[in-house]
C-alpha cells in the first residue's frame, strides 16, 4: 500500500485491473486504492507477471503491507492456494459440466489483451494463446482477425457448442466491431453495485467516462418513467446530508488544516509586474498548436519551481523538528474540485521541465484529479505546495502550509495596475505573489528572497527551455 500523503495512514482497495498469471509493466495500472480525499490509480514499478494477490477489494490495510506479489519474466510460478479474485472474477464452470466449445481452459490475457479482443469481437476464450503458459498476445489477437477463422463473441444463437463460422468465399468487408465498453470510475462501479445497476447498463458522459452521476438512482439496469405521485405540500424539515465522498474529503482537509495551525508561520506579499513575459508568452503561443498553448498559471508554475533549486530553504520536510530539504522539486499543486473539496497533486522534478512540458503535465494531472483518477506518482510528497486563484479573481492569498511541508506560495489573478518605470506611470499587468513560511525552518528575509527569484525567473526568457 503506498503513501499518497503524509497524512496517509491506510488505504482500501477498490478494484484490481490485473489477475494472476497477468503480465504487468513499469508503469501499468494495476489497482485503485481509495483513501479519505479520493480513489487513487496505482502503478507497478517492476516488470514481470502477477503471481498472487495479496488484498481483497474491499480490504482497508495499512500503509506499507503488501498487496501483491510480482515473479520476475520466465519464472516458475510457486504452488499457491487459490488467489484472490479481481474486481469481477469470472464464475468457475460447474462440476461436471463441459466447457464451452470444448476449449480445454480459459486462456490467461492481461486485460489490455482482453478489450484489443473485444474491440475486434473476438471471444478471447477460443484463441490458442502463443506467450509463456498459453497467455493470449496481442499478436494472437491480430492474426486471428487477419485470418477470420476463429469465432466471434457470441451472437444470436448461444445454445450451440459447434463452431460453425468458416471463411467467407469471397472478400467481404469485415463486420463492424462492437463498441468498446466506457471506461467506468471506481466509485462509479462501487455505487452501480451497490444500487444493483449491471455495468453494461451505465451510459458513460459526453467524455465517454462512466462516472457517480451517470448512476441511476434507483434500482435495476435501466430506469423507466413512473408517473410522478402528487407533491406534496410540506417541505424537508432538514437540509440533505452531504455525501459520503464530499463528508470524507472535508474531514481530511479539517484534519491537515487543524495540524496546520499549530505551525508558527509568517506571510511575505510581491507584487510582480508581468508586461515583459505575457508579451513574450503571447508570442511562444503563436507558434503553438491551440491545444498547447501556455497559460500564465503554468508560467508562474514554473518560475516557482525554478525559484525553489535557487532558494532550497523552503523546499523540504520538518521532521523530528529539523529541516529535512528535498532532493528534487517535487511541486504540489492545489486542484479545486468541481463538486466541492480540494486535491493536492504533485508534478514531480518540475524544476527540470521545460515551460511547455510543465504546461502539459499541468493540464495531464488537472484533468486526473477532476475526473477522480490520479496515479500514485500524482500523490507521492511534495517538497513545496503552489495555490492560484487566478481564475476566481482574488486579488491574493494567503494560504496554509499542508504539513510537513515548510512553505506554500499563492498567486491571485493577473491584474492591471498602476506601475512606475523610472520617472515615468503607465499601466502594466501584474500579479500578487504571497509566500507562507514555516518560522522554525526560516525566516522573512528567506521568504523574501523566494519571491525575489521568482521574479528574475519570469523575466528571464533563457529560464523557460
Amino acid at each position: 500500500m503506498p503513501s499518497l500523503g503524509a497524512d496517509m495512514d491506510a488505504g482500501t482497495v477498490v478494484e484490481w485491473a490485473v489477475a494472476p498469471g497477468d503480465h504487468v509493466h513499469r508503469g501499468d495500472l494495476v489497482a485503485a486504492v481509495e483513501t479519505e480525499k479520493s480513489v487513487i490509480d496505482v502503478e507497478c514499478f517492476e516488470d514481470g507477471v502477477v503471481e498472487r494477490l495479496l488484498v481483497p477489494v474491499g480490504t482497508k490495510v495499512a500503509v506499507g503491507t503488501p498487496l501483491a506479489v510480482i515473479a520476475p519474466e520466465g519464472a516458475t510460478p510457486a504452488p499457491t492456494p487459490a488467489p484472490t479474485p479481481a474486481l469481477t472474477p469470472a464464475p468457475a464452470p460447474a462440476a461436471g459440466t463441459p466447457e464451452r466449445d470444448g476449449a480445454a481452459s480459459l486462456p490467461r490475457a492481461t486485460p489490455p489483451v482482453r478489450r484489443f479482443a473485444e474491440r475486434l469481437g473476438l471471444d478471447v476464450a477460443r484463441l490458442p494463446g502463443t506467450g509463456p503458459h498459453g497467455t493470449v498476445t496481442h499478436a494472437d489477437v491480430r492474426a486471428a482477425a487477419s485470418t477470420g477463422t476463429t469465432a466471434r463473441t457470441d451472437t444470436t444463437d448461444t445454445t450451440d457448442t459447434t463452431d460453425t463460422t468458416v471463411p467467407s468465399p469471397t472478400p467481404t468487408v469485415p463486420p463492424a466491431a462492437p463498441a468498446e465498453r466506457p471506461r467506468i470510475t471506481p466509485y462509479a462501479r462501487r455505487l452501480a453495485a451497490e444500487r444493483g445497476t449491471p455495468p453494461e447498463a451505465l451510459r458513460p458522459g459526453a467524455d465517454g467516462v462512466v462516472r457517480a452521476r451517470d448512476v441511476p438512482a434507483g434500482t435495476g439496469a435501466t430506469p423507466t418513467r413512473t408517473p410522478r405521485p402528487t407533491p406534496q405540500p410540506t417541505r424537508p424539515t432538514t437540509p440533505p446530508s452531504p455525501r459520503p465522498a464530499a463528508q470524507g474529503m472535508r474531514a481530511a482537509i479539517a484534519a491537515r488544516m487543524t495540524r496546520s495551525l499549530a505551525i508558527p508561520q509568517y506571510h511575505v506579499d510581491s507584487v510582480l509586474e508581468l508586461g515583459a513575459p505575457l508579451d513574450r508568452l503571447r508570442e511562444v503561443n503563436r507558434r503553438l498548436p491551440v491545444s498547447e498553448r501556455i497559460v500564465p498559471a503554468a508560467l508562474l508554475l514554473h518560475a516557482t519551481a525554478r525559484a525553489a533549486r535557487r532558494v532550497p530553504e523552503l523546499n523540504g520536510h520538518w521532521v523530528d523538528d529539523t529541516l529535512v530539504p528535498a532532493t528534487t522539486v517535487a511541486l504540489g499543486v492545489v486542484v479545486s474540485l468541481r463538486g466541492g473539496g480540494l486535491l493536492v497533486p504533485t508534478i514531480p522534478a518540475a524544476d527540470e521541465l521545460t515551460l511547455s512540458e510543465l504546461m502539459a503535465a499541468l493540464r495531464d494531472v488537472v484533468a486526473r484529479a477532476r475526473t477522480g483518477r490520479l496515479r500514485t506518482s500524482d500523490a507521492a510528497d511534495a517538497g513545496l505546495t503552489v495555490t492560484d486563484l487566478g481564475e476566481t479573481g482574488g486579488h491574493s492569498v494567503h494560504g496554509r502550509i499542508f504539513p510537513p511541508q515548510v512553505a506554500l506560495v499563492g498567486f491571485g489573478a493577473v491584474v492591471r495596475r498602476p506601475w512606475a518605470e523610472g520617472d515615468l506611470l503607465g499601466v502594466r499587468p501584474t500579479v500578487t505573489a504571497t509566500l507562507t513560511g514555516d518560522h522554525r525552518a526560516t525566516d522573512g528575509v528567506v521568504g523574501g528572497r523566494f519571491l525575489h527569484a521568482i521574479d528574475d525567473v519570469l523575466h528571464d526568457t533563457e529560464e523557460w527551455s
